[in-house]
């Protein structure tokens, strides 16, 4: 058989992944964030519908538990053993989904996937509400996903127990933008701290459109909760009105500074960070927004500037970048499972 895979990617004597950045950096926040898990207690047994349900101690603390599964998996009691995920996901999802599920099973529970409404009584005409009222005795927890934003609002008037908001609509998607806040800090730990230099604030741009992006609209929340660190946000798009009506000025009265511009390539060698996406989802399907927009081994990046995607890629990310420093996609992809890991055992509270 032949090995397809570049030998820059994979040791051919252990198998393990190579020159991938941010597989190492979890360590760090173990030592950077002291345990006070206190914070955390306001989310037991508590839905998760919407980003700005986080304030910044328990983003930290949902962090640092999520490097403590990823460095320490050895250390797993498998603490949700015996408790059953419902993962009702009405939407195409693989990463969200598959990260969902592999984070249930590293804890060591079950699953009862629903990966098409058409197959429920949904194509019968059931309303949601009657589905949430049902789930009540089937499951311990449900992870939903639809195209409708109001989906997780009408299944939540019936649920008695948890729901987590797997992405819904062009609304949010919580659990992915606290995977980017991960990476993120992962990528630089001293974030973590109260007070940020000035010389190491960062210059983050989001290639996208904040009103229409799930994606984008959560992560811009997390950010305002650590304003303080990012000298400027830009949004590059080609859209005259890319927030929606008031998002901006939330943001901005949080501390995030903004600046819209058309032109990427004239702004990249500035800087540190690049969250790039294409893709929103509106109604039963996608648009693509900003399809002049990508990035390639011909980009002027600066040296040491990371680039972010919420994944799946298009063509505005080039694999050709895989194999470059600038790739923290992947760690982002992988860090994902470790923080919604910390996120379903603290709601369970079994984080202990």
């Amino acid at each position: 058989m032949v090995n397809r895979l570049s030998p820059k990617l994979r040791d051919p004597l252990q198998g393990q992944p190579l020159d991938i950045q941010g597989f190492e950096q979890p360590r760090a926040l173990l030592d950077r964030i002291p345990e006070d898990l206190t914070s955390l207690l306001d989310l037991v047994q508590r839905p998760v519908v919407s980003a700005t349900q986080f304030n910044r101690e328990q983003l930290l603390q949902l962090a640092r538990l999520a490097s403590r599964y990823e460095t320490q998996p050895q250390l797993s009691v498998r603490p949700l053993t015996g408790k059953i995920l419902i993962s009702a996901f009405y939407e195409p999802s693989t990463r969200t989904r598959l990260s969902f599920e592999s984070a249930w099973h590293r804890l060591g529970g079950d699953i009862m996937s629903i990966t098409d409404p058409a197959s429920t009584g949904i194509a019968k005409g059931e309303s949601l509400y009657d589905i949430g009222e049902m789930l009540n005795h089937y499951g311990d927890l449900v992870v939903l996903r639809d195209s409708s934003e109001n989906a997780v609002y009408e299944m939540l008037e019936s649920l008695r127990i948890p729901i987590v908001n797997g992405g819904n609509g062009t609304d949010e998607h919580p659990t992915q933008a606290m995977a980017d806040i991960y990476a993120l800090l992962k990528w630089r730990p001293e974030l973590c701290d109260a007070q940020i230099d000035a010389d190491k604030r960062i210059r983050l741009a989001i290639v996208g459109v904040p009103g229409v992006m799930r994606t984008v609209r959560s992560l811009l929340t997390l950010m305002s909760q650590f304003a303080p660190a990012f000298e400027e946000v830009l949004i590059i798009t080609d859209e005259e009105a890319p927030f929606a009506e008031g998002q901006r000025e939330e943001l901005e009265s949080a501390g995030l500074r903004f600046r819209i511009t058309a032109d990427m390539d004239r702004e990249l060698p500035d800087l540190d960070v690049i969250y790039i996406n294409k893709i929103a989802w509106i109604g039963d399907d996608y648009r693509e927004l900003g399809s002049q927009y990508r990035l390639d081994e011909n980009s002027p990046l600066k040296p040491d500037a990371v680039v972010l995607h919420p994944l799946a890629r298009g063509d505005e990310l080039a694999r050709a970048l895989d194999t470059t420093p600038h790739n923290w996609y992947f760690a982002q992809a992988r860090g994902a499972v470790f923080m919604r890991m910390a996120l379903l055992s603290t709601i369970l509270k079994s984080f202990a």
